[in-house]
């Protein structure tokens, strides 16, 4: 076979090289289909595709997805695979299709777009996660009721409601301002920032204390767990769940019931609570029906979530550590999820 080379000469090439460029396109090909079918056919014959999970950016999310993603590789045969991005990057993955799992949306953040989203049928809501997530001023329960194994005493033993702290101001004494307390506020930027700033000044707190604001979420948690360590007051706010609240004893200072009245009239009640909802595209449902019906019993609650991420704290464990944490600890919670044939290979690839 006669061919002109880049010189414009002819050259010669002989019919066994051709032949071996035929055969490595040929192998190549091959190879692709069988990779493919490697991915693991569905009971429908159809080859299962990869399942790419949201990380919004946050500890509590990345567990539940290395949760669902340990479940649905061992015992369902899916790929899996992550997208980062933010609240409403994740949402609007979910909504075009980019993400087929978002396993922990706060949808109070969203509510407007949520409610939307999922009655114009743009995303499938399957299953809340959990629901008794909590959030506002906290101490830590020593202060209230002592703690005889470290020699404590109560410090505030009357102290249950925001109301109270007026009269136990000294002993929360703000370390720049001795003349007055210190609250501990949310970091600036968030919505919880805006709401207890009202709050302080709605209850007449601002008389007795300073709300400061710490910089960075790293800085709240270093002022509480130091004062911890050290047993000593501290009050400021926090949220469950975290690793904090699942390591350490707090109480929440009571507030009046959320009211949608109070709530919009200067937030003069306690935070709603929100609903943690586990979303996937609509389409999702036809295209692998295994999977959302998995979800659609996935179910935890604040206290499991605070246990994992405690956990990841104690042992500098990753969010895959803690997922086979949660599926040896509390076996009897999610095996009821799945048929019986895939909670034994889930157990099986976890020992």
């Amino acid at each position: 076979m006669a061919v002109i080379n880049n010189e414009g000469e002819i050259s010669e090439v002989s019919f066994f090289k051709k032949a071996k460029l035929v055969f490595a396109v040929s192998l190549l090909i091959t190879l692709a289909l069988v990779a493919a079918a490697c991915s693991g056919p569905g009971k429908d014959g159809q080859v299962k595709k990869t399942l790419v999970f949201a990380d919004a950016g946050w500890d509590s999310i990345r567990v539940h997805n290395a949760i669902a993603m340990k479940i649905l590789e061992h015992g369902y045969g899916y790929k899996t695979d992550v997208m980062p991005g933010s609240e409403t990057s994740s949402f609007e993955g979910v909504k075009n299709g980019d993400i087929d799992v978002y396993m922990e949306v706060w949808s109070g953040n969203i509510i407007d777009k949520y409610n939307e989203a999922v009655e114009n049928s743009e995303v499938l809501e399957v299953s809340v996660n959990y629901d008794d997530n909590k959030q506002g001023l906290y101490v830590p329960t020593y202060v209230i009721k002592g703690d005889p194994e470290r020699g404590i005493e109560p410090m505030a033993p009357d102290l249950e409601s925001i109301h109270d702290l007026p009269k136990y101001w000294e002993l929360f004494k703000d370390p720049e301002d001795p003349d007055k307390g210190r609250i501990y506020g949310s970091i600036p930027g968030w919505f919880a920032d805006t709401v207890l700033a009202a709050q302080v000044k709605e209850f007449g707190l601002d008389k007795y204390f300073n709300y400061f604001q710490p910089g960075s979420g790293t800085a709240l948690a270093t002022s509480l767990t130091t004062a911890v360590k050290n047993g000593e007051p501290w009050v400021g706010y926090y949220w469950e769940p975290t690793w904090i609240s699942g390591k350490y004893d707090l109480t929440l200072l009571k507030v009046a019931p959320y009211d949608d009245e109070k709530w919009e009239n200067n937030y003069k009640c306690d935070f709603p609570s929100q609903r943690l909802t586990i979303i996937v595209p609509p389409e999702l449902k036809e295209k692998a029906p295994e999977v959302v019906e998995f979800l659609s019993h996935y179910q935890t609650s604040a206290e499991i979530t605070a246990d994992c991420l405690a956990y990841m704290q104690d042992n500098k464990a990753a969010p895959e550590d803690a997922a086979e944490y949660f599926l040896k600890k509390y076996e009897d919670l999610w095996t009821k999820w799945v048929p019986d044939e895939a909670a034994e290979k889930v157990k099986a690839a976890i020992q």
